[in-house]
């Protein structure tokens, strides 16, 4: 499903992540290298070298002040098992709220799935395997599926969970008036029913490819709780009640949330007692935090993984460094509503004007990939014949000049009807992505495009600009999952302003190419279809493909259990399975 599938994060992922498609906050960013300024950042503003000046002094600085108690420990010695303890991490964002359905980004998912269960989960091996369900079939005709859920299952709040749940869910996600990027998957099931308590049962018009994957990723919700509620706007949604194995204590505004393990969990008693995750919306703070053991957990940037931690022997040998090739990636669209970005030569002329390399090694110190497909690399739907547009200013030029652009004036600035071309790039408050912007905002001067930047916080992102569609450009990340349907992404019904679709993106052989993706279940014809789809994709350049960057990730190692190497489906498969030995806990939990 479009549940697709956000960066199988660690921690706040929980461990049967199979994402969907979702805006990523860049709570998991990219990492970098260690501690002297490489020369690429000399090319920076003075703001952005101040900033990274500014914060790696504050690093050695919070590195020499840590805690001497806890650096002095040996937290490597081998424990037994044991339930209790908090483990800590830190998000760049704030969820708009805990329904997953209706909320959209990484945020929310993170923490949602540690409270909601779904009828089926993605294992280590990134297998199908049972959640609620117990077992499934598939009729001969792959048109029905009937799902058996295992007994005795409760919600959170002692209330017996049963098919009525599910197919109240199936019921609110398929709701036109329920505002939701998701319902277009649901929507396909053209019969819905619960045989008993303990039965649910789906029927399609036509076998569907992502069907299962589909039910992989809806939350099921609590009809007791939910029934008499509009899902949109209920309270519920920042006081909910689930049935996996932690249930939301508190949340304060702006500050943390903090989840405290539910008696009544469908999948058994996670280990470590409590999950405390704070807000903070800079990495530098993060790690600062990280570095004084206020938290445990948190994704790197690139200077911070290969430069800062591992310069600081004392902090270094308390964490756990993790890094793997994130299912994700980072992108620059456009409105394509707005001239001239309707306009496919002006387009492919940025695409030729950006030096995606530079930023790759300047802003990610090397630790990411080029990409030519919106497919995680390596997977077979990731088309290895495209390759990413070259660097090339001189073809940029020259489609400019077709699109009808040229300096009039002689000032650098090209012109077209006696406006000069000039646009602003939004992005939200992540460093990664506003170095990125300031990169390519030079490159497009030098073609003469003049570019504004503007890094806005997370929640007024999305409700001033993306939802109404109001920008020119953003910088974004994708999020993406292993089925390769993007039916909302791509397809041209999907752009109301709770759907995916928001940069308008309006192509006949996309949408030819989505709907048969999704009803094809031959995997090298689908393989097909997607390859073609992604050349499509390469040649319009909606997006501009800009890097798939590394996840980069530091555990302090009094949290045991973390499966190294890492299983195909990363660190945070088992994370019900980690555990805190009681001699390595926090003595005392401040609430910041």
């Amino acid at each position: 499903m479009f549940f697709n599938r956000l960066f199988l994060a660690i921690f706040r992922a929980r461990e049967n992540h199979r994402p969907a498609s979702r805006m990523d906050t860049g709570s998991q960013s990219i990492a970098n290298e260690d501690g002297c300024i490489p020369r690429f950042f000399f090319y920076f503003s003075r703001a952005v070298f101040a900033w990274l000046s500014l914060s790696f002094c504050l690093v050695l600085s919070a590195c020499n002040n840590a805690n001497e108690a806890t650096i002095n420990i040996d937290y490597s010695q081998a424990a037994q098992p044991q339930e209790g303890g908090t483990l800590i991490d830190a998000s760049v964002g704030e969820p708009s709220g805990l329904i997953a359905m209706t909320a959209g980004e990484s945020a929310a998912s993170a923490i949602a799935s540690n409270i909601f269960n779904s009828l089926l989960k993605y294992d280590k091996k990134l297998d199908l395997t049972g959640e609620l369900a117990q077992s499934w079939e598939v009729s001969p005709d792959k048109k029905t599926i009937t799902f058996h859920l295992k007994p005795n299952l409760k919600w959170a709040d002692g209330k017996a969970l049963t098919s009525e749940d599910v197919l109240f869910t199936w019921q609110k996600v398929t709701d036109d008036n329920t505002r939701t990027p998701y319902g277009a998957d649901y929507k396909l099931v053209i019969k819905a029913e619960t045989p008993d308590a303990n039965t649910f049962r789906v029927t399609y018009e036509a076998p569907y490819a992502p069907a299962l994957d589909s039910w992989a990723g809806l939350h099921i919700l609590p009809k007791h709780l939910l029934k008499d509620q509009d899902i949109n706007t209920t309270a519920f949604k920042r006081n909910p009640v689930g049935s996996h194995y932690y249930k939301l204590e508190s949340w304060k505004n702006n500050q943390h949330l903090t989840l405290t393990r539910n008696a009544n969990a469908t999948q058994g008693q996670a280990r470590i007692n409590k999950l405390i995750t704070r807000i903070i919306p800079d990495k530098a703070s993060q790690f600062l935090e990280l570095s004084a053991d206020n938290i445990d957990m948190m994704g790197l940037n690139p200077i911070q993984y290969s430069r800062v931690l591992p310069a600081r022997k004392e902090l270094s040998k308390n964490m756990g460094l993790y890094k793997e090739l994130g299912n994700g990636y980072t992108y620059m669209g456009f409105n394509l509503k707005r001239k001239p970005f309707d306009d496919v030569r002006v387009r492919q002329a940025i695409n030729y004007a950006i030096n995606k390399q530079e930023i790759i090694d300047g802003v990610l110190l090397g630790l990411g990939e080029p990409i030519a497909s919106p497919y995680k690399p390596g997977t077979r739907w990731s088309n290895p014949a495209l390759k990413p547009y070259s660097y090339d200013p001189e073809k940029a030029r020259q489609l400019l000049k077709e699109a009808g652009f040229s300096d009039s004036n002689a000032d650098g600035i090209l012109e077209k009807d006696g406006k000069p071309f000039s646009f602003e790039i939004l992005t939200n408050q992540n460093k990664e992505r506003e170095m990125s912007a300031v990169l390519i905002q030079r490159r497009l001067k030098e073609v003469g495009i003049e570019v504004n930047i503007r890094a806005l916080e997370w929640a007024s992102f999305l409700g001033r600009f993306i939802e109404p569609r109001e920008f020119d450009a953003v910088i974004l990340g994708w999020g993406l999952g292993l089925e390769p349907d993007q039916y909302g992404m791509w397809h041209s019904s999907q752009q109301a302003p709770k759907q995916f679709n928001f940069i308008s993106y309006n192509n006949p052989k996309v949408d030819t190419l989505l709907e048969a993706g999704r009803l094809e279940l031959n995997p090298d014809k689908r393989q097909m279809i997607y390859h073609q789809l992604a050349e499509i994709l390469l040649e319009d350049s909606p997006i501009i493909y800009l890097y798939a960057g590394y996840g980069l990730t530091a555990v302090h190692k009094r949290v045991h259990g973390i499966d190294s190497p890492a299983p195909p489906a990363g660190i945070g498969h088992n994370t019900h399975e980690w555990y805190i030995p009681s001699q390595y806990a926090r003595n005392e939990i401040s609430e910041h």
